[in-house]
């Protein structure tokens, strides 16, 4: 489902707080962001800062206090749960921290069990997610479980997974955590590369600034409030 919007998320003015006993803590702090079409935007800033609150607000799974949020071209002001859940399914792809494959599935039923959960052809999604480990690299490595791939090859199938229902919107959450840094490196340049060839927005969220040279764009959230950073500077 890649949008045909240039810019297929845009957060505009973005307020979130949350309880904090008597009184509220603010997340987000009218926080604007646009991420175009094929482009990795990478979002920095000390843990706590936000940058986690900032995916959840991307990916519709949190709603703000205030501002927008406009997802493949769809705002999603007032929209349903049961709406909003079937926008992010089709829109939005994750790629989370740890792969958390499930162990007794190859990886190329990894990626199948997406459409499964979507109701689309097992037929179609068999052939898909042959496809995908392909583009990835991981071709001859598709009947494999899990515990036979090394911690690479699963973040590997974590992106490919992720790409399974063609999304507009890419969020990656500190992808290279578990990945030392050639590794790390691989995977960076992999998703920086799909995002540009598939005309992905991927708001890439990382703790490692050594591998942000090949991204478009860098932001940094510090208490909630965010302000883009030259490349050269980080």
């Amino acid at each position: 489902m890649t949008s045909t919007d240039t810019r297929p998320l845009v957060l505009t003015d973005v307020t979130l707080t949350y309880p904090d006993g008597a009184s509220r803590l603010t997340a987000l702090d009218h926080v604007s962001l646009t991420a175009p079409a094929g482009t990795t935007t990478a979002v920095i800033g000390p843990s706590g800062s936000g940058k986690s609150s900032l995916l959840a607000v991307a990916a519709t799974l949190i709603t703000p206090d205030s501002g927008r949020v406009v997802l493949a071209g769809t705002d999603t002001h007032g929209m349903d749960r049961d709406a909003m859940t079937a926008l992010r399914r089709h829109a939005v792809g994750m790629v989370f921290q740890q792969p958390n494959l499930i162990a007794s599935l190859t990886a190329a039923e990894q990626l199948e069990v997406m459409a499964h959960v979507d109701g689309r052809s097992m037929k179609a999604a068999r052939k898909r997610s042959r496809v995908l480990l392909d583009v990835v690299g991981l071709g001859d490595v598709a009947d494999r479980h899990a515990d036979q791939l090394s911690g690479g090859q699963r973040q590997r199938v974590n992106i490919a997974r992720s790409l399974m229902n063609d999304p507009a919107v890419l969020l990656v959450d500190e992808p290279t955590s578990a990945l030392d840094t050639e590794r790390g490196a691989a995977v960076i340049d992999l998703l920086t590369s799909l995002t540009q060839e598939r005309g992905i927005a991927t708001v890439l969220v990382t703790h490692d600034t050594a591998h942000l040279g090949s991204v478009d764009a860098v932001v940094e959230v510090v208490d909630g409030r965010l302000s883009e950073r030259a490349l050269a500077g980080v």
